[in-house]
């Protein structure tokens, strides 16, 4: 479904990709890792054909992609970025259909019940602004959000990130639900542990390079992802 061959980009000068190779397949969820500043949203960035590749190439359900983010969402790979990125002033309902705005418009009434179903608590809240939800509400709004464009492929930036503990379980759980209906996800983390026991397959990046890839249980098993991310 993705396929990416020795991507490398980065800002001004300085290379933050420095030849990244990864895959996606139909119906799985694929764990992207690593700390902050190792490259993961400069990754999705250029994914999202928000920063042009130096080289390399991007290849999504079977065509070629790179620096168009319209080219992207208009072939269904669909991007939450990590913050939410919601508009705070707008309500919870008009957040959504903005996401309907390039894909998916013709199915808007559709998926506007389709994401109330999966959030009841966004339903509750249509009419009221975004800016005043919770941050677990305010993530479900963005997911919602790129809900509404139809994806092929759901790409998910730092879902965890400030969340409780709770809510975090219930996150990664979201995402099994998704992907169970058949929607194939990127999940970019820095919450090894709980992205791997619900992933595929993963990836470790270290320095903008893979230096870890297999599947999840084997990447779990690693001594030396153990001793790196999980002080064992």
């Amino acid at each position: 479904m993705l396929e990416v061959r020795d991507l490398r980009t980065g800002y001004g000068g300085v290379e933050v990709l420095r030849g990244i190779d990864l895959s996606v397949a139909h119906g799985e969820i694929v764990a992207v890792l690593g700390a902050n500043g190792v490259g993961k949203t400069t990754l999705n960035k250029a994914l999202s054909g928000l920063l042009p590749l130096a080289s390399g190439s991007i290849t999504f359900d079977g065509r070629a992609l790179g620096g168009s983010p319209i080219a992207a969402v208009e072939a269904g790979l669909i991007h939450v970025p990590e913050g939410r990125k919601i508009f705070p002033n707008m309500s919870v309902q008009e957040n959504l259909e903005l996401g309907s705005y390039r894909r998916g418009r013709a199915g808007r009434a559709r998926n506007l019940e389709r994401v109330y179903d999966t959030f009841p608590k966004l339903r509750q809240r249509m009419t009221q602004m975004a800016g005043t939800l919770s941050g677990g509400e305010q993530q479900m709004l963005a997911i919602g959000r790129g809900m509404m464009a139809e994806p092929k492929l759901l790409i998910l930036d730092e879902p965890s990130l400030g969340l409780s503990p709770l809510l975090v379980e219930e996150m990664f759980d979201l995402v099994k639900r998704l992907n169970a209906d058949g929607l194939p996800i990127m999940l970019v983390e820095q919450n090894v542990v709980q992205s791997l026991e619900i992933a595929h397959r993963g990836y470790i990046i270290e320095n903008g390079l893979v230096t870890m890839s297999g599947s999840a249980a084997e990447i779990a098993a690693d001594p030396d992802l153990k001793r790196a991310y999980l002080g064992l």
